[in-house]
């Protein structure tokens, strides 16, 4: 080509879409809009449920609910949540030393026959409908040791409920940290009770409390096996941890919307609302220590 003379461009072509690239393009904009209209789906569903729920619970929703105990079908529902308060504490403090103790049973020394029966009876344990084993406390615990509706039968039958969830998270939280960090503590000349108190435990402390607040929420929310094992009660609990039913608020649901009466379903949607606000701040807080959990793990690795 002779000097000055700029070389002329090469022709443009236009480029060529596969077969196989337009169909990649199209499975990808379906499954986001899939993705997107299931997301709206459930927002929608979830919104429209406490929604529902809130509005028809404002009327009553005011200082009495929280200062009056039930009275019939009307009054408030001071009692019910205290009950469902003491309920769910108690079968905490029951299921929560047992379930930890059992994952870290299942972590650290779950390879042999041991540990394959526990976690098969742990499993069945958990497909168990909560309804059988309010049942099963009302036949041992209300008619054979005679304890009658009580504290104490409800909080082992939910106690009983919630040890394998608790089991099964807090084993999942352990197995998360690497074994690194195992191996470390033994070469500083740590024993394996250390290694478990001083650094398998305080590491997975914000993913064993996210699977214990979800414990809880799952209390909160149960109404079968308390029916068999709690009873109900109009009053304050007194103390006694056996002879004397209580009151909660998932009978109040249970119950109340079957009545005839407005004010019976107002305090009936109350109660649902109140749990639910109860289990959704759970949840919420259950999350944000879940991402604490793997921020933590994450400087592990």
């Amino acid at each position: 080509m002779a000097a000055g003379i700029p070389e002329p461009a090469p022709p443009h072509r236009p480029v060529r879409r596969t077969a196989r690239s337009i169909r990649h393009h199209v499975g990808d904009g379906l499954g986001w809009g899939l993705s997107i209209f299931a997301f709206l789906l459930l927002a929608g569903a979830f919104l429209s449920i406490i929604g529902d729920v809130f509005l028809r619970a404002l009327p009553v929703l005011h200082v009495k609910l929280f200062t009056e105990i039930t009275n019939g079908i009307g009054g408030g529902l001071k009692n019910a949540m205290e009950g469902t308060a003491v309920l769910s504490l108690g079968s905490l403090l029951l299921a929560a030393p047992v379930g930890i103790a059992a994952g870290v049973y299942l972590s650290e020394h779950g390879a042999g026959r041991w540990g394959s029966a526990l976690r098969f009876l742990s499993d069945v344990l958990v497909g168990v409908p909560s309804i059988v084993l309010g049942y099963v406390g009302y036949i041992t615990l209300v008619i054979y040791l005679g304890w009658q509706f009580s504290v104490a039968a409800g909080v082992i039958t939910l106690a009983i409920m919630l040890l394998p969830y608790i089991t099964r998270s807090t084993e999942l939280a352990l197995r998360s940290i690497p074994d690194a960090v195992r191996e470390a503590g033994y070469a500083l000349g740590a024993g394996e009770g250390q290694i478990v108190f001083q650094i398998l435990l305080p590491g997975a402390a914000s993913a064993i409390l996210t699977g214990i607040f979800y414990a809880i929420a799952l209390s909160m929310g149960e109404t079968a096996p308390l029916l068999y094992t709690a009873g109900w009660s109009n009053y304050m609990w007194n103390g006694h941890m056996t002879q004397e039913p209580i009151g909660y608020l998932t009978y109040v649901v249970w119950t109340f919307i079957n009545e005839p009466f407005k004010e019976s379903h107002m305090l009936a949607f109350a109660a649902a609302f109140l749990i639910t606000f109860g289990v959704l701040m759970l949840i919420l807080l259950g999350r944000w220590m879940l991402a604490h959990a793997q921020g933590k793990l994450g400087a592990y690795n």
